[in-house]
């Protein structure tokens, strides 16, 4: 038996498997490892707005959070590219083609209009799942308006993706 000693007491207890393939605990479904991906990314959106009054959240055109598939209420990560602040947040739909970003709540205290922004979120997947996985990404100008989409295809070394920006 092995021991432990909290305030003035002492609590014994057996010592459990040392593995999980020792363990009599089987759980009621297969357990799957699944990897956080990027799933979809607004990059460089330009706040348009802000409301402390608001309970949190960020507002996003709904034509810009469809193109890279957000939902409403989705969660999602911020980063102001102004002063480096992250935070996690949920999105909810704004008027469509207004360009509207819009921090809203607590969110207001961590940018000003004209910061931009990127704004992503992330799915969980199966390791097979994630070999096909393409994230959806779209680029904005300072007018919130859609520059270019991605399908978020990387090059598979540093090598080839400096040999494709050159030739650009």
């Amino acid at each position: 038996m092995d021991w432990v000693s909290q305030s003035s007491s002492l609590i014994l207890f057996e010592p459990g498997p040392k593995t999980f393939a020792e363990s009599p605990w089987q759980a009621p479904f297969p357990l799957a490892m699944h990897i956080n991906l990027l799933k979809s990314k607004i990059h460089r959106a330009s706040v348009t707005g802000a409301s402390l009054d608001y309970e949190g959240s960020l507002s996003v055109s709904s034509d810009i959070a469809e193109t890279v598939g957000l939902l409403p209420y989705e969660r999602i990560l911020v980063s102001n590219l102004e002063n480096g602040k992250r935070f996690e947040t949920y999105v909810i739909f704004a008027a469509p083609g207004q360009g509207i970003i819009e921090l809203n709540g607590a969110t207001a205290h961590l940018g000003k209009i004209g910061d931009l922004l990127t704004i992503m979120n992330f799915a969980q997947l199966t390791p097979d799942e994630a070999k096909s996985h393409r994230p959806r990404i779209a680029v904005l100008d300072r007018q919130n308006r859609i520059m270019r989409r991605e399908s978020g295809e990387t090059p598979t070394s540093r090598r080839e993706w400096e040999a494709e920006v050159i030739r650009k």
